[in-house]
């Protein structure tokens, strides 16, 4: 019997396991039907299958099962042996959000059916790569005994591993690989003593780390000759690991992060390792000598470790090596023309490195050799030359040469040209200029093409179009000028007219200086029907974007932000996912964008308007755009109520409309947007109480800022639920009361971890192979207006200021010890700042001052190491400021409008406290406020002359009839003398 379990060991060594059971052959053969009460069982398995593209069609009541997809049967007896239920997944990732779409819609789901108990002669099982989402592995699985291979990997499942998989003792293959977390764990590995014929091992992302008796592996399996355990959590790797493990070829440890600071010496002793994957392990120091004995690898992984020395002498004598990876590392030195001994090698990946020097031209004579990268490193070198040394033996076998970031030079010669295979080109990043070779218009493998970050000063050769597998090309951060003759040139040479695969195309941060409306013909526009992604952001872009249904018709990825873009907002097609137009110069109403046919929809996730000119009411229209996860409007000039609307947008995660002029309450509607983790809805004219429902609803939200508006009343307490908040800014406003004790309970600011380490979580669906902006928040910290973004996720601030808070600063408030800015500053807080304030050790900004606190300035505030700003000044602290180092280092004028002394005041009382007939130096040594008394008695004398003359005008009402009768008379006087 042949099928799917033909073993290829040679291929098992390099392939990645999950990739070896693609397809499965069926046997045609008429005389052989299938065995009835098998054909039941396979469809009661079916009808608990959830197949949302039908690829089970075939599998019909009345229907023949030895004739079904992904059924194998044996030639003779007719019984079941193998059932290939994998989803296809390609190998480099996916080229488009429709592609992976596709394969969303063709993954299985659903539950296992214990009927699969019946096929009683089942021993190939594969169901990877589909989505069996929140389910565990069915423990009925251990009681198909005849299994000998069994693949969930992908699959989805969740939970415990089953230790009842170990009664499978016929198992040769199990594959429990899990891509999400938390996925799968194990307690124990007790049930492995079951499967002592296992021969392939793959618990890749399984955790593992409760597993304390991992170490078993080194004698319940001696037949295993690939194990594969990365990214699955491993406490430590113990010095005597391996034992028993003589006929082990394939070992993967990457992506563990073990706190060993060198590779274990054990591993040194597998001299029968063909594949060793070590990766992203922080190992440190030099790239151990001892592997120079396994001369027996093909793959060798080291990347994404901390080695810092150079390549040694002794790795260039690996004659079999044919995968070798050694980027993101602290590598030194120069590349020896010895790696010409590399003779087996296809895949060289030196980048991220320190490298130096040039690319050898021995590199020329690795005639097996289709993949290079050597991207960021030290080195510095023409293109040209790296170009001749390559065509030795290379130019119709090179298929990638990354050079991104290699101080490359010069410009790229007609030799570019003859790497007829070449399908990824990206010397982006350097210094290259123009003239382009016409040559590259006949790479016509070529799918991947980077220019950005270089000089070219033109882009587009004549035979550009004949690139007819191109799929992306980026062309950004150069020196692009006349860009309308390009495109114009371009299009009427038909050069993208064959472009029919182009589906990603930057330009962004050129000089690009477009005249839409009076020299770009509409055909330029109607390119944009071939992108996925087009991005012209930060160029010089000016005019009107047509309003025409066809523009912009199947982009999934628009950004055409940071131009000069006029005039109303264009027509956008349902197919748009991601739009950003920030930065630009639209104006008028945002009515016709927003409100189009009521039976169209949208499929927006991300839509950023901030920055341009329109105004005008926002209409009721936003029904429509219930896919939308990001919506900015900020820094614009809409004005009137926001539209209650907004409450269907229950996807709704991060909500911008800082600085517009919208008014009235918060509309209530908004409480139905219950996974918002931003809210920025500063620098209107809102008024109103603070809802109480926003901490009632909002259990993720990380981000308020309600500060410049005209909400009132008190603080409610129902926002000490927000666990998650890390920025709360409710200033300058028109709030009173005190602060709620329960702020403890803001969990996210009382600790110092970071429970979100990265505030793009919101683009993550929509945008496939790039990364959009991240947010940014305007912050005052530090008396400093500055905007954050890519630390936002790092900052924790309080800003109550200016508003009209009074009572004393609660002491819980010294529990937010993760704390790193608050402001209280310009309010009528009274009483003593908390005792226990050093244990907010946290903190970088203080900003108490115009307060009507009093005391001391508690002697622990000098434990505050971070601290980097401090304003006290303006109230009624009194005695000496604590000693420390910090304290003292601080500017005066912190200090000042207080009853304090000692540095960085004067040794004496400042101000409040001086002796007016005599000098105050220390302040003008120290920094404290020098009084210049003169001024002081010219204000008394103004004091004592305004109210000698206006105390008795008023307290006696007969002098004030009298005082206003002679102001009546002598204006009556100087009127005439005008006439006159």
């Amino acid at each position: 019997m042949e099928g799917c379990l033909g073993f290829l060991f040679l291929t098992f060594l390099i392939i990645p396991l999950p990739h070896y059971f693609i397809f499965c052959t069926e046997h045609i053969d008429s005389e052989v039907r299938c065995i009835d009460s098998e054909r039941h069982a396979i469809l009661k398995f079916k009808q608990d299958l959830i197949d949302p593209s039908n690829r089970l069609s075939s599998w019909a009541v009345d229907g023949d099962c030895c004739h079904w997809v992904g059924v194998i049967y044996h030639n003779l007896t007719a019984h079941v042996q193998q059932l290939c239920l994998r989803t296809f997944h390609p190998l480099g990732g996916f080229e488009s959000e429709e592609q992976y779409e596709a394969y969303e819609r063709s993954m299985f789901g659903g539950k296992l059916n214990p009927s699969l108990l019946d096929l009683k002669h089942l021993n190939y099982f594969d169901l990877s790569f589909n989505n069996f989402s929140t389910s565990p592995i069915p423990e009925f699985l251990s009681s198909i005994k005849s299994l000998t291979s069994l693949n969930l990997s992908n699959a989805g499942f969740v939970g415990v591993i089953p230790h009842q998989l170990g009664n499978l003792s016929n198992l040769l293959y199990l594959n429990l690989k899990s891509s999400i977390f938390p996925g799968l764990y194990v307690n124990n590995l007790q049930w492995l003593l079951g499967l002592p014929l296992l021969q392939h091992l793959d618990m890749s992302g399984v955790d593992l780390s409760k597993a304390s008796d991992w170490l078993q592996l080194t004698n319940t399996l001696p037949s295993l000759f690939d194990l594969r355990l990365s990214y699955s959590q491993l406490p430590f790797i113990p010095p005597t690991l391996i034992v028993n493990f003589s006929s082990l070829l394939t070992l993967d440890l990457s992506e563990n992060q073990f706190g060993n600071t060198l590779i274990p010496s054990w591993i040194f002793g597998l001299c029968n390792l063909v594949s060793l994957d070590l990766s992203e392990n922080y190992f440190q120091g030099p790239i151990p000598i001892d592997l120079q004995n396994m001369t027996s690898l093909r793959h060798l992984d080291l990347s994404l470790n901390n080695f810092n020395s150079s390549i040694p002498n002794w790795l260039y004598s690996f004659s079999h090596l044919e995968f070798l990876n050694l980027r993101y590392n602290n590598l030194q030195g120069i590349i020896s023309s010895a790696i010409r001994n590399l003779t087996s090698t296809f895949s060289i990946d030196l980048s991220e490195n320190e490298l130096g020097g040039k690319l050898p031209r021995s590199l020329g004579n690795l005639c097996n050799l289709r993949e290079i990268k050597f991207s960021s490193n030290n080195g510095s070198q023409e293109i040209s030359e790296i170009l001749e040394s390559l065509l030795v033996c290379l130019s119709d076998r090179l298929e990638i040469l990354r050079l991104f970031n290699s101080q490359l030079y010069d410009h790229l010669t007609d030799e570019l040209g003859l790497f007829k295979n070449l399908a990824v080109l990206d010397p982006a990043n350097n210094s290259i200029s123009s003239p382009l070779p016409l040559s590259l218009g006949s790479l016509s493998s070529l799918g991947y093409l980077d220019l950005s970050n270089n000089l070219f000063n033109e882009i587009v050769p004549q035979n550009f179009g004949q690139l007819s597998k191109l799929h992306t090309l980026h062309i950004e951060s150069n020196m692009l000028e006349h860009y309308t003759k390009i495109m114009e040139g371009a299009i009427s040479k038909s050069h993208f007219s064959n472009l029919t695969r182009l589906t990603t195309f930057f330009a962004f941060g050129n000089q690009l200086t477009l005249n839409i409306s009076d020299m770009i013909p509409p055909s330029i526009w109607n390119l944009s029907s071939l992108f996925i992604y087009l991005n012209l952001s930060h160029n010089q872009i000016n005019g009107e974007i047509p309003n025409n249904p066809s523009i912009l018709s199947t982009s999934s990825v628009i950004d055409l932000s940071s131009n000069h873009f006029k005039g109303s907002l264009p027509y956008i097609s349902s197919s748009v996912i991601v739009l950003d137009l920030s930065d630009n110069s639209f104006s008028k109403s945002i009515s016709s964008f927003l409100c189009f046919k009521m039976n169209d929809s949208k499929s927006i996730g991300y839509l950023n308007l901030e920055k341009n000119n329109l105004s005008r009411k926002i209409p009721d229209c936003w029904m429509k755009w219930n896919s939308l996860v990001v919506l900015n409007l900020a820094n614009n000039n809409f004005s009137g109520s926001f539209p209650t609307s907004i409450g269907s947008l229950t996807l709704l995660k991060s909500l911008h409309l800082y600085n517009n002029k919208f008014f009235g309450n918060l509309p209530s509607s908004l409480r139905n947007c219950e996974k918002l983790v931003i809210i920025d809805v500063a620098k209107n004219e809102f008024v109103g109480s603070i809802p109480s429902w926003i901490g009632h609803r909002f259990s993720s939200l990380m981000i308020l800022n309600l500060h410049s508006n005209n909400f009132h009343d008190h603080i409610p307490k129902e926002l000490c639920a927000l666990a998650s908040l890390q920025i709360l800014d409710l200033s300058h406003n028109k709030l009173s009361r005190g602060i709620p004790g329960c702020v403890k309970n803001f969990s996210a600011m009382a600790t110092k971890n970071n429970s979100n380490p990265d505030m793009s979580f919101n683009h993550s669906n929509y945008y496939v192979g790039e990364t959009l902006p991240l947010e940014s928040e305007l912050l005052v910290i530090k008396g400093k207006a500055l905007e954050y973004s890519t630390i936002l996720h790092l900052v924790k601030c309080i800003d109550f200021s200016n508003n009209s808070l009074s009572g004393e600063i609660p002491k819980e408030v010294t529990s937010l010890q993760g704390l790193q800015s608050l402001n209280l500053s310009y309010n009528f807080f009274i009483g003593s700042i908390p005792e226990n304030i050093g244990a907010m050790g946290s903190l970088e900004s203080i900003d108490f001052s115009m307060n009507q606190l009093s005391g001391q300035i508690p002697s622990s505030m000098s434990s505050l190491t971070f601290l980097s700003h401090l304003n006290l000044s303006n109230n009624n602290f009194t005695r000496k400021i604590p000693l420390s180092t910090q304290l003292q280092s601080f500017n005066a004028l912190g200090f000042i409008g207080n009853k304090l002394c000692g540095l960085p005041l004067s040794n004496n009382f400042t101000i409040n406290d001086v002796n007016p007939d005599k000098e105050n130096k220390g302040s003008k040594h120290n920094g404290g406020l020098e009084v210049d008394w003169f001024f002081v008695s010219m204000a008394l004398a103004f004091v004592v002359g305004f109210w000698g003359v206006c105390g008795p005008l008023l307290l006696n009402k007969q002098w004030i009839i009298m005082y206003f009768q002679f102001l009546d008379h002598t204006g009556y006087k100087l009127k005439s003398l005008v006439l006159l």
